[in-house]
């Protein structure tokens, strides 16, 4: 379990406990990646399925690495190839799935609340791995990871989420989880990409990059999502380049010791420069890296992991 679920449905409602819990086992987990046989027989026996009806490389592949490095056997489902082209509902492929008897399915999904519509229908465990605009709780998860790895306690940082904060379900899991974690959050980007509401998460608004920026310990920088319409929602990406992308001027205003995040995929000369994706305080491939000690994690949990070292 994580929490007190059977499913990871979004990382509102998880204690710091809750959180803590995770990272620790994914410690254990990220040991075994180091090893030169990258496997252990923990969920031998186990089948995890991967429900994506979204493009994905990073979180379908690491979820799948996950799953193969703790013996369970993993399926990938892939939409274009299934009957749900030929008009199959979401429900009706799931339940065709679950009568195959799968012990954790994991769904991205283009609509928002997917994932918990699944979680109240099937009696096998649910892992949001993306749902809309919503959440994507395993990448704030090894955002949080990543971040403890380099920070240690993370009480009282500034957190800077900067970007397409309306269509971005990554900031939404990064708010909720940060700030059970003690952090302090701020995001920014253009007014037409900041939420109303988004304070009620717990977030700080900064209108001004810079300001939002100055002194920060971790920057978060978040792609503008095409295939969302947020390009309708700026003038230009030059322009919104000018304003909103990180460069090594801006960053200098951080604090020395600064960390540099980005979900993935980046799109380089926009939000980020090559020179800062692929400096020195990147830890961008540490997040790729972490995402698969963090799903191993996650489905050793939700499997009925407990908090002992996997030997």
């Amino acid at each position: 379990m994580i929490g007190n679920s059977n499913h990871l449905l979004g990382l509102d409602g998880l204690t710091r406990d809750d959180i803590t819990r995770v990272l620790n086992a994914a410690a254990g987990m990220k040991e075994i990646s180091a090893r030169k046989i990258k496997k252990v027989p923990t969920l031998r026996g186990k089948t995890i399925v991967n429900l994506f009806f979204e493009p994905s490389t990073r979180t379908r592949t690491s979820f799948e690495i996950a799953a193969k490095r703790l013996s369970a056997d993993a399926v990938n489902f892939s939409a274009s190839a299934s009957s749900t082209s030929k008009g199959e509902t979401l429900v009706d492929t799931a339940r065709n799935i679950e009568a195959m008897a799968p012990d954790v399915v994991i769904i991205r999904h283009k609509f928002s609340g997917s994932p918990y519509m699944l979680a109240d229908r099937l009696d096998c465990s649910i892992v949001n791995a993306g749902d809309g605009s919503h959440q994507h709780p395993s990448q704030g998860l090894l955002d949080i990871f990543t971040a403890r790895e380099r920070k240690g306690d993370l009480t009282g940082l500034k957190v800077v989420i900067a970007g397409d904060i309306t269509h971005s379900r990554v900031a939404r899991s990064d708010i909720y989880g940060f700030t059970a974690m003690g952090a302090n959050v701020h995001v920014t980007g253009p007014p037409t990409m900041i939420p109303v509401g988004i304070e009620a998460m717990g977030a700080t608004v900064q209108p001004s990059f810079e300001a939002a920026i100055e002194g920060a310990d971790i920057i978060i920088m978040l792609r503008i999502q095409l295939e969302r319409k947020s390009g309708m929602l700026i003038p230009s990406l030059r322009e919104y380049a000018r304003f909103f992308g990180l460069n090594a001027e801006r960053l200098a205003i951080a604090n020395k010791d600064v960390l540099v995040m980005h979900p993935g995929p980046i799109n380089r000369g926009i939000e980020i420069s090559s020179e800062i994706a692929d400096g020195p305080y990147s830890v961008i491939l540490d997040q790729v890296e972490n995402g698969v000690a963090v799903r191993m994690a996650i489905l050793y949990l939700l499997s009925g992991g407990i908090d002992e070292m996997v030997d």
